[in-house]
């Protein structure tokens, strides 16, 4: 099972991107580009700026829009089924569901929206049966039981189940590839953890985890919530975890849903806000796309060991630039590219390879600045 690589939710404090027209414009604090002849799989990204959603893929190192698409309302959200079937778009009127076929989106449910939450934060877990979503409105966390080929209501009386949340704020939701733990970003009031059981009628488990931010203030939010392919490490970012500003938490995730800090965590970032984390598919690296004070942004890396059952994460030296403000990172579905979005731009899009000699380096193939706000995904 590949790691999560699409981020599955819009952060509530920033705005992202949307459709791009003019391809390969150069970022303004990145120097070194290379090309590629490499091509991706189907990815989507919301452009707020039109009510839109874009679904593009990488040809032979180039850019291409398959088809744009307008939505009833604002677009807050966006998630992927693993399945690749289906979409939802979260909006201010509520969220809505669309088919996929190589690429191609079709509004289903003759339009209508299949839930009226406008959710700030979505996931579909690995049946593709549940829709976890929260809007931060109710300080609840709903699962939506879903059609596992269409993405529509499972039935007509389908019925959605919740949880209660520690406030309010929700900034990423986290399902596990084993698909036994929710994990959800939440801010001042940190990381909680919950059992999951998707063939139960009401998937959340009475056991709930917190983890608390290392400052304990509104300055110590948990921003950005990842987990490791194979359900070894949770990952949390957090701003002022670190004197030198954000910090990546790492933790081993126990049989029951308990959080195990590893030795070392919190690391710097390197940056003021870890807004967006990226484990990848191989499982040996994560990628931290961090904030700098409004200007450029960047991604940084840290291996992944293991001894005895012990985990390590190592800095490495090489990051890449971004634009400003950097708030999600997706691995495509082919393994070939990661891609950036970047809140406020210069560039908003940018996509990476992998170094030929340094697999763990990212080299910046092609960036796009002619769009204005919204988020990122692919499929997981």
């Amino acid at each position: 099972m590949k790691t999560a690589k699409w981020v599955w939710v819009l952060l509530a404090a920033v705005t992202f991107m949307g459709g791009c027209k003019d391809f390969w414009q150069a970022p303004a604090t990145t120097t070194t580009t290379t090309t590629t002849t490499l091509s991706s799989g189907y990815f989507y990204v919301l452009d707020q700026s039109t009510s839109q959603v874009i679904s593009y893929h990488i040809v032979s190192g180039t850019l291409t829009e398959v088809g744009s698409y307008s939505v009833p309302a604002s677009p807050l959200a966006i998630a992927v089924a693993p399945n690749q079937s289906f979409l939802y778009v979260s909006t201010l009127n509520g969220i809505y569901d669309y088919s996929i076929s190589s690429g191609i989106l079709t509004i289903a449910n003759s339009s209508a929206a299949i839930s009226a939450d406008p959710a700030s934060a979505m996931a579909v877990d690995w049946t593709d049966g549940w829709l976890i979503e929260a809007s931060g409105v109710s300080g609840v966390l709903y699962a939506i039981p879903v059609n596992t080929s269409t993405g529509l209501l499972a039935s007509s009386t389908s019925v959605a189940q919740q949880v209660s949340l520690t406030g309010k704020t929700i900034n990423q939701i986290a399902i596990s590839p084993n698909n036994e733990f929710v994990f959800v970003a939440a801010g001042a009031n940190g990381t909680s953890a919950f059992t999951f059981t998707a063939a139960n009628a009401n998937p959340f488990g009475s056991a709930a985890y917190a983890v608390s931010p290392v400052v304990s203030s509104t300055l110590g939010a948990a921003v950005s919530v990842a987990v490791d392919g194979s359900n070894r490490l949770v990952y949390v970012g957090e701003v002022a975890a670190v004197t030198s500003g954000g910090g990546l938490r790492a933790f081993e995730l126990g049989t029951s849903g308990g959080l195990t800090e590893i030795s070392g965590s919190p690391f710097p970032s390197g940056g003021t806000g870890p807004y967006a984390i990226l484990p990848k598919s191989t499982n040996d690296v994560v990628y931290v796309g961090n904030w700098q004070s409004n200007s450029s942004g960047n991604i940084t890396s840290f291996s992944i060991s293991e001894s005895n059952s012990t985990f390590s994460l190592t800095k490495l030296s090489a990051s890449a630039a971004t634009g400003i403000r950097p708030a999600a990172l997706v691995e495509d579905t082919n393994d070939e590219f990661v891609l950036a979005e970047s809140a406020g731009g210069s560039p908003y899009l940018s996509a990476y390879v992998f170094d030929k000699t340094t697999s763990t380096q990212l080299d910046l193939t092609l960036t796009d600045s002619t769009f204005v706000g919204s988020t990122l995904a692919s499929q997981p």
